[in-house]
Formats: C-alpha cells, structure tokens, sequence
C-alpha cells in the first residue's frame, strides 16, 4: 500500500510497545492469543495496529484501507478531499459527505464548549507557525510569524462562519480555513475499533500517534498497562501508568511538536485569541474516555481551558477522567481516577 511506509515511532508508540510486551512475557499468552502488529504511515504520524485473535488477521489490511480513505477524506493538504474542496470553495456551498459533514459539527460543537479556545477554522495560523512535522529542536533557523502577520490572519479564525445544512458546508468568510487535527484522528481510532469488533475481534490494541483505543481486556481478562509519556524525556521514560480496558486514552501536549529560541519554548497549542502558543503552566492533559474522538477533542480543549477550568469541565462530564501535567512535573487527576494512575518512579 502507498502509505504504508515505516519510519521512526513516536514516544508514546514505544511506551505502548513496551508495557504490550511486558505483559505478554508476564501472563505467558499461547500461541494462539500471540499479538499481531501492523504498522503504517497515516495523517502524518506513525500508527499501529495489534490484534489477539486465532484467525488470519487479513482484516488489517481493511483497517489501513479506512486509515487511507479517511485521509483522503479529512486532510485539509490531499487534493480533492472534502475538507481541501471547502477550502478552496471560495466561499461558495460544498457537497461532502455525510461523515464529513457530522464531524464537523462536532467539531463547532467543541469550539462553543470551550468558547472559542479551540477552533476548527485556525488552519491559517497553523500555516503561518508551520509546526508539521517538527520535533523538538533548539533551533536558530525555525522562523517566528511577524506579529503583523498573526494578526492578519486571526479576523478570519471563527467556527461561526461555518454553516452546515445537511451534508453541505459553506464558509461565510471565503478566507477561514478548517483544520480538523484537533478531532480527526479519534474519530477514526472509534472508526478501527467498530471495523475489528465486526471482524470479532475481542483484544485489540489501536494507536494513532498517540490516541491510543484499546479494545476489550488481553486475553487473559486483564486490562492493558499503558504509559503516560513524561514530558521533554529524551529516552522515553513514562511519568505514570494506567490500566485500560475497551476505553481511549488521548495526550495533548507542549512537548509533541515545539522548537526552543532564546531559551523560549514555541509550540503547536495555539490560542485562536492572540494567535501565539497557549502559555497557562500545564504540559500536557490525557483524557481517558469511552469516545476516542470525545477524548481527541477534550485533550485540546482541556489544555488550553487551563487547569482550573479544565478539570471542572471534566468533573461535569460523566464517564470521562483527565490527568493534567503541570510544569513541575506534577500529576493532577481527576477525582475518578484516584488509586488507579500509578506514577513512575524516577
């Protein structure tokens, strides 16, 4: 398959492996319940795939096929996508599909949960900070956006000037430009799992350059022991450990994609307010969910909300738990979470 390309794994990709394989030297699964691993190249990041299952997993290809589809679907950067046709409409009404169409309605949806501190229509902003692709780096090259230019674009960032009736979409200003990073790939992770538990599958473990959707319980009914990526750790050590079973666990953080000038740490949370970095104390939130997509969007919206108004956001909502991270390295759970996150030892 064209996408299907093998490059470095992210963190959190390595954490994930490493616990995987110590629980199955642990529990001493059969042949039978052996993991299975596919691994691709989609939406810009490493994904991976690991099913336990006594049947051929051929169904893997379908799940890549999905991954391939959607990003034709989704991606604002594939020529003739929907979202690429919205924004090159100029304005005028776009037919897309019915998927297309209800993602980005929660999308908006969001936007007004967070009142606007999170928004779909921030693409020209991501283009001016052009953070794709970027890792960590000191950099003297990486060129900061001219204020003026910032503000040129920050009038045309606005979720209300999408207007969806049915499946068609229209933006009211023919210069906003939608960006769906923020949810996209929790919805497909929630799309993975459906297409495996069609396939009966029972265990399964679904990562998407971080959104992590695990599938039922291992084989042996134990949950999955998933590590939490400590923040700016250059060998990949986990700052804490959860054990999931069929739920989502999403990170946003500072340490995903950044540069550092001056000593100044930039990276690719950005207020749709001041068009610069959010700078609120935290580095990161994780999400645990039953909706992957619910837990992509919460990351997000949770972070740049802060930790205050982040975590009562959070104890609004039933069946959903947030770890926030501060600066100091401190982990803060919510209340649902308390004797279940088991921090790391240094």
């Amino acid at each position: 398959m064209k996408h299907r390309i093998y490059r470095h794994k992210p963190v959190l990709f390595c954490l994930i492996l490493l616990f995987l394989l110590s629980d199955i030297f642990l529990t001493g699964c059969s042949r039978r319940t052996e993991p299975q691993t596919e691994t691709g190249f989609y939406f810009n990041t490493v994904i991976s795939i690991t099913v336990y299952h006594p049947k051929d997993a051929a169904y893997l290809e379908d799940c890549f096929s999905l991954c391939d589809t959607y990003e034709k679907m989704l991606s604002r950067t594939v020529e003739g996508s929907d979202i690429y046709r919205i924004n090159h409409s100029s304005g005028e009404p776009v037919a897309v599909s019915e998927e297309t169409a209800r993602l980005l309605e929660q999308a908006c949806n969001y936007a007004r949960l967070s009142g606007g501190k999170i928004d779909p229509t921030v693409a020209l902003l991501d283009d001016l900070w052009n953070f794709s692709g970027q890792a960590g780096t000191e950099s003297a090259q990486k060129r900061i956006p001219a204020d003026a230019d910032i503000q040129s674009v920050l009038p045309h960032i606005n979720y209300k000037n999408i207007h969806i009736e049915n499946s068609t979409v229209t933006l009211d200003d023919p210069m906003s430009q939608i960006d769906l990073g923020f949810i996209a790939k929790g919805y497909i992770a929630d799309r993975l799992k459906e297409l495996l538990k069609a396939n009966g599958v029972q265990s399964a473990l679904i990562n998407l350059g971080g959104n992590v959707v695990v599938l039922g319980s291992k084989p042996d009914g134990s949950p999955f022991t998933i590590g939490m990526q400590k923040p700016f750790d250059e060998q990949g050590k986990a700052i804490a450990t959860l054990s999931l079973s069929d739920s989502s666990l999403v990170s946003s953080g500072v340490y995903e994609r950044y540069f550092r000038q001056d000593g100044r740490l930039y990276h690719h949370i950005l207020d749709p307010a001041s068009g610069y970095p959010v700078e609120n104390g935290l580095l990161g939130v994780t999400i645990l969910s039953g909706s992957s997509m619910e837990g992509d969007a919460l990351s997000t919206t949770c972070f740049v909300l802060g930790l205050t108004e982040g975590m009562k956001l959070i104890e609004s909502l039933p069946d959903i738990e947030a770890v926030f991270i501060t600066e100091d390295y401190q982990l803060h759970p919510s209340s649902g979470l308390s004797g279940k996150l088991f921090e790391a030892t240094s």
